[in-house]
């Protein structure tokens, strides 16, 4: 047999042999992530503590960072009159050595007081491989936007936003009316329908992070408008 189809043969065997230690991994961690899932709801201690590394941190939604033993205080069942599962939906892990990053996007069903609620969580894990053993070295989970439902308003009242708006001398948005909705496009960009989510606060597909809120004067008149996201304002003053 010619040399080279030999050194063919070995690195194909190499090559099949990670991918299928890679897919063992991907098997294993999956099956372990689903099991810490589960265990949210009733508050399973045990099964978190036999994952998680000595030196664990886990980053919630919120942005509170909580080492091991705070994680696990703070791990109990659901209250009375909520219940819920939680399931991934998508999973993908990359090894590097005895080192795995997992990204997992995971779909949250709840009952709470016979109302039904749903959201989607995005987690990015650390796994090392310790004495033979996966352990989990750090979690941060973010809450993955949902549009808010929306209202349609009536001609006459969407016409009280039309205008052009200023945030800086530099800065300017413009608000049109095309039929039943409004068009917005801050100068140098593209354009961007604007949706109602209530009366004076109005959202772009797309953009889940901000609002823009109307303000008024005492008898009702539109007087511009801020751009909220996590709290901060910027504001625009309506052009007369």
């Amino acid at each position: 047999m010619p040399g080279w189809w030999v050194r063919f043969l070995l690195v194909t065997a190499v090559m099949a042999s990670g991918a299928g230690a890679a897919a063992d991994v991907t098997q294993e961690l999956r099956a372990r992530d689903q099991a810490l899932l589960d265990a949210i709801a009733p508050g399973d201690v045990k099964v978190w503590d036999a994952a998680m590394a000595a030196n664990f941190v886990y980053v919630d939604e919120n942005g509170a960072v909580m080492d091991r033993a705070e994680f696990l205080k703070q791990l109990t069942p659901l209250p009375k009159g909520a219940s819920g599962t939680l399931e991934i939906a998508s999973y993908s892990v990359e090894l590097s050595g005895d080192v795995a990053t997992v990204v997992h996007k995971d779909d949250e069903h709840e009952s709470y007081h016979g109302q039904n609620l749903f959201a989607q969580y995005l987690q990015t894990e650390t796994w090392q491989k310790q004495e033979g053993n996966w352990k989990l070295l750090q979690v941060h989970c973010y809450t993955v936007l949902q549009p808010p439902r929306t209202i349609t308003l009536a001609a006459g009242d969407l016409d009280a936003y039309v205008g052009r708006y200023s945030a800086a001398p530099d800065l300017f948005y413009t608000i049109r009316r095309e039929g039943d909705h409004l068009v917005g496009q801050r100068e140098g960009r593209a354009r961007a329908p604007l949706l109602a989510e209530v009366r004076d606060v109005f959202f772009v597909s797309g953009e889940l992070r901000v609002r823009k809120i109307f303000e008024r004067t005492a008898d009702g008149k539109v007087t511009g408008f801020v751009d909220r996201r996590e709290g901060q304002d910027l504001v625009w003053k309506k052009v007369e």
